[in-house]
């Protein structure tokens, strides 16, 4: 399996400026097969120490920040003497060991010449709030589940792979049932790696919701875990309630669909905590498209989608047969399951989407990211039927701004003075790497 991560933390290790690398992620991306994958192809050892599975692991910074014996403690616990820039040293859920994350700053002040790399959840990174957080003294690496590409590769369509990659539309196009049947297996399975990899190895569509469920009953767990007991209900309300958020024509987040009279002071915090975990992702609205969109922000309106479409898919007990057998999936659901994927590779691309509405009437589009010096409205289109009045609308309506459209939908590649189409399979050919 290959992540493009991998290629990013090359860089990292040949970067002149390398400080600590600290890689951030949900439970369950893939952060520890990363780390191990990249120290067997980069280095001649790795000396790795999981700060919550050692119990020495979790005294090793309590004394001092000493760099000497905390190195020969490393060598003690990992059975790897840490030589500079010969062994990668790997600090697991560094987030569990006291005053870890604050220890990064040392390495980067009094010893550059070692390869650091620490990996935590989010979740737990964010609630570890005793110690100070290493501001300017680390790198930093979000992961993400795979996106659609890593997973045509891992699943071996590396021809599929490649046209994508050199984005000529017309021979895509002589591919589409291809990549559509990719789309729906993509649909069901999601980018989580562990899924993924057993997916793969087994073809077992029962095998792959059960580990789905596992992975989100772990997330409750977490929820319950790591927030008093009122909290912890608010947060799952919040989660339970994401598919009759998203099954709206309009899906926009509306307190009221959890409980009658819910209002968002009792909620904030809930959202927080899940955005925080890396369970979810928050869409904002912005009342106008212009440069730079933050500025238009209105921070009173979203949208929520969960991390990864396949445990989408397992949330709402989407049947396997009406995933992946004919076009169900991109015809039923109210576009629920193809905006989800949208956000998601768009996510993993590291762009940060937000969405637009209008004040006056029931006019929206999907989704507004700013790419380098340019806005881009972006109208999702589950099917064929492709009419983006929204957009165009708005386009026609502002001259001054430049527009130019981009509809996601089932149809090939068209190209118009005010828009492009591209087919929902050929995101990552239009926003590439």
């Amino acid at each position: 399996m290959k992540r493009k991560a991998l290629q990013q933390l090359k860089t990292w290790k040949m970067s002149e400026n390398r400080k600590p690398l600290l890689i951030l992620g949900a439970r369950q991306v893939g952060k520890t097969w990363l780390m191990q994958a990249f120290g067997k192809a980069c280095y001649e050892n790795v000396a790795y120490v999981n700060c919550d599975a050692e119990p020495l692991a979790k005294e090793l910074f309590e004394t001092d920040y000493d760099l000497q014996r905390i190195l020969l403690s490393i060598q003690a616990i990992s059975g790897i003497k840490p030589q500079p820039g010969k062994t990668l040293i790997i600090l697991d859920e560094i987030q569990e060991a006291p005053r870890g994350l604050h220890s990064l700053k040392y390495f980067q002040e009094n010893a550059p010449e070692y390869h650091v790399v620490a990996a935590g959840s989010l979740l737990g990174v964010t609630l570890n709030q005793s110690h100070s957080f290493p501001v300017g003294k680390v790198d930093m690496l979000s992961v993400y589940p795979m996106d659609f590409e890593e997973f045509l590769e891992a699943n071996g369509q590396t021809d599929l792979l490649q046209l994508l990659q050199q984005g000529d539309w017309k021979t895509m196009e002589l591919f589409a049932p291809k990549f559509i049947e990719q789309l729906r297996y993509y649909y069901f399975v999601g980018g989580m790696p562990e899924v993924v990899s057993r997916f793969i190895a087994h073809r077992d569509f029962a095998e792959t919701r059960q580990l789905q469920q596992n992975i989100l009953n772990a997330y409750r767990r977490d929820i319950s875990k790591h927030s008093s007991k009122t909290e912890s209900v608010r947060i799952g309300q919040v989660l339970e309630s994401l598919p009759s958020q998203l099954a709206k024509e309009n899906k926009k987040f509306i307190y009221g669909v959890m409980k009658k009279g819910a209002r968002a002071r009792e909620y904030e915090l809930a959202i927080q905590w899940l955005i925080d975990a890396g369970i979810i992702h928050k869409v904002t609205r912005v009342k106008e498209m212009q440069m730079p969109i933050k500025f238009y922000e209105d921070l009173n309106a979203f949208k929520l989608f969960l991390l990864d479409c396949g445990l989408f898919a397992c949330m709402v007990d989407a049947p396997a047969k009406q995933m992946v057998i004919n076009n169900h999936v991109f015809k039923e659901f109210k576009g629920a399951f193809t905006e989800q994927f949208v956000l998601q590779q768009l996510v993993a691309k590291k762009m940060k989407p937000y969405y637009w509405s209008s004040d006056a009437t029931p006019a929206e589009i999907d989704f507004v990211v700013q790419q380098q010096e340019r806005i881009v409205p972006i109208e999702v289109k589950a099917e064929e039927n492709v009419k983006a009045r929204s957009m165009k609308t708005y386009i026609d309506g502002h001259p001054d701004a430049c527009l130019k459209g981009l509809r996601i939908s089932m149809k090939g590649y068209v190209k118009q003075e005010w828009m492009e189409n591209i087919p929902l399979y050929g995101i990552s050919a239009c926003f590439k790497d």
